[in-house]
């Protein structure tokens, strides 16, 4: 019988605990033998619970016992979790974990130390939830040179988005339903509508890529609390909707390019169509062409139940699957990674015409004008060209609030 144990028990460790369970047969069929946890690191007191004998609170006690081969850690967050993971891959067990953060920032270190010790790091269930995307790319696409990634990875902000467009919905309003749902943290929901969760989760999708460590520091990052219903009418204006997109690209140079902002998704592109909690995922290979991955990104059993495929893998093949899922350790750059494509971009602006925001932004057309100030669509624009209109804005008495690049079609 194998032995694991789980390190931190909310709502994805617990759900691992009950798919562990439920599908304890399917798991041993594809183990070759059973699967049972052992042990439940938590310091929260589940004296109360009928699994309580599984809890301890010192995680010498799971390094002391030889059956453990592998260990899940759901505990969140790089503080405890980091040097928790790194003791338990240097005992010579592998780990799986959800932890889209520690992973982002510490995962090509992780990865070596892993292979180092002959044992296995795995970490599917942290950037699509449930929704397999690093065991695809690590194996199915491993004859590709994956060029761009762009995807919608944050299901609460995607719900957020879809109430404010299907029902009139202004950003707090939509919030608040999240929060009420459980999608969105009730105390501090910034790392979804700002963005950093999804950062996260494009840092690594980056890394396992290019195959050197893209770091979320240098991702340019915003999220979607200055989206309003009057953006919302005025995409659809322009056939397009607003998603919060996660993208990486590579650069003719070599170089590679990566970013989380809200963008205008025309209705032709795969993503615009993806609402409510799901999230999907667009990656072009060298060999495939488009491939599209699509799926629940979050949930308790969901993420579990990818959590707990990672612990079949790590007791069937153990350091041999770092065959294909590594990437090398780089020093993290200054800076922002650069952005210098041209795009079609939505301007919102306040405090100046139509007129002169037209003369000042250049060939395009005029999209709106209300209470929230006037909206323009300018044309094959870069980045700094983009910053030097603002600048011009700014230089009048106006100020633009909003300025969103345009995906491709």
């Amino acid at each position: 019988m194998a032995k694991i144990a789980i390190m931190g028990f909310g709502t994805v460790g617990s759900g691992v605990l009950e798919v562990c369970r439920r599908n304890a047969a399917s798991i041993a069929r594809r183990v070759g033998e059973p699967v049972e946890v052992k042990y439940i690191l938590d310091v929260r007191d589940f004296s109360g619970s009928p699994d309580a004998a599984l809890f301890v609170k010192d995680l010498d006690i799971i390094l002391a016992d030889p059956e453990v081969r592998v260990v899940v850690e759901t505990i969140g967050g790089t503080k405890f979790a980091y040097p928790y993971v790194r003791r338990c891959l240097e005992s010579g067990r592998s780990v799986c974990t959800s932890n889209k953060e520690m992973v982002a920032t510490y995962g090509a270190e992780l990865l070596a130390l892993a292979r180092e010790h002959n044992v296995a790091f795995l970490f599917e269930a942290s950037v699509g939830g449930g929704t397999p995307i690093i065991t695809p790319m690590h194996q199915c696409l491993a004859a590709n040179h994956i060029s761009s990634i762009q995807g919608i990875v944050n299901g609460t902000t995607n719900f957020m988005l879809t109430k404010m467009k299907k029902e009139n919905m202004g950003f707090d309003e939509a919030l608040k339903i999240a929060q009420q749902l459980g999608y969105a943290e009730t105390k501090d929901p910034s790392d979804d509508v700002d963005g950093r969760d999804a950062c996260r989760k494009i840092a690594i999708l980056a890394s396992l890529a290019s195959g050197s460590a893209v770091y979320p520091d240098n991702i340019p990052t915003r999220g979607i609390r200055q989206i309003t219903v009057a953006d919302i009418k005025a995409a659809e204006k322009l056939e397009s909707t607003i998603k919060l997109i996660a993208w990486y690209k590579e650069l003719p140079d070599g170089g590679v390019s990566a970013g989380v902002e809200p963008m205008l998704v025309p209705y032709t592109n795969q993503l615009a169509n993806v609402d409510d909690v799901f999230n999907a995922v667009l990656m072009k290979g060298d060999m495939l062409g488009d491939v599209i991955f699509y799926g629940k990104g979050a949930g308790k059993l969901p993420t579990a139940s990818a959590v707990v495929a990672d612990v079949i893998d790590a007791l069937k093949d153990g350091a041999k699957i770092h065959d294909s899922l590594f990437w090398q350790p780089a020093p993290k750059r200054e800076g922002m990674l650069p952005d210098n494509a041209a795009y079609s971009w939505y301007i919102r602006a306040k405090g100046i015409s139509a007129a002169v925001l037209a003369s000042l932004a250049g060939p395009g057309s005029p999209v709106d004008e209300g209470p929230e100030g006037v909206s323009y669509r300018m044309m094959g624009a870069t980045p700094e060209v983009m910053n030097a209109v603002c600048e011009k804005v700014s230089l009048l008495g106006g100020h633009v609030d909003l300025a969103l690049k345009q995906m491709e079609e």
